[in-house]
């Protein structure tokens, strides 16, 4: 299997003391999580999610600071409105932006993670399908890229109707209609 590239690795490895102490869960996603999935890409930072009580995101901050992290922006309004605390490791001047999980799909991910080894690292990376619907959310020309090919590379094992239905439920949490024909198009496009 496919996987991020060794300063990603390292950025995880030096991360994961903080995140077992101050996290009750956690994924990796994103453009390093599409990669873990089998497609073919590069990129210049890593994106986790992390369930952390907003009490302790201090002390998550001060152990992550003690990790040999930095924080990239401290405008404290900036991550009460983003929920992002974006890292960057000092060692190898490596981002890593660390999302504060909320209620709903979220914690649904953070459950569906599955455990892949990176290098000695166990990594909980979002399930490809939950991959899947986060591009699809974005719908940037890249994620469309990145859902097609996760598509491509897994379609016989993807758990469509998962997808569909998680889809339909955002749509109507956000009121919108576009989210499911934007999966379903690329659905129908992979043989």
């Amino acid at each position: 299997m496919p996987q991020p590239n060794s300063d990603a690795t390292k950025v995880l490895a030096a991360a994961a003391g903080p995140i077992a102490k101050w996290c009750t869960g956690w994924y990796l996603f994103g453009a390093q999580a599409a990669i873990s999935w089998g497609v073919p890409r590069s990129t210049g930072d890593a994106d986790i999610t992390v369930r952390l009580p907003r009490e302790n995101v201090a002390a998550f901050c001060e152990a992550m600071g003690e990790a040999g992290f930095r924080l990239r922006v401290r405008d404290a309004a900036f991550i009460e409105r983003t929920r992002i605390l974006p890292f960057v490791h000092s060692a190898t001047e490596f981002p890593l932006d660390v999302v504060l999980a909320g209620p709903g799909p979220e914690e649904t991910f953070i459950e569906r993670a599955i455990i892949q080894d990176f290098e000695g690292v166990a990594v909980p990376v979002a399930s490809p399908e939950d991959v899947i619907i986060m591009k699809v959310l974005a719908g940037r020309p890249k994620d469309i890229e990145d859902l097609r090919a996760i598509i491509f590379e897994r379609h016989a094992t993807l758990d469509a109707a998962y997808i569909r239905s998680m889809l339909d439920m955002l749509e109507k949490a956000l009121s919108q209609a576009d989210l499911l024909p934007r999966f379903e198009s690329e659905w129908t496009r992979t043989p």
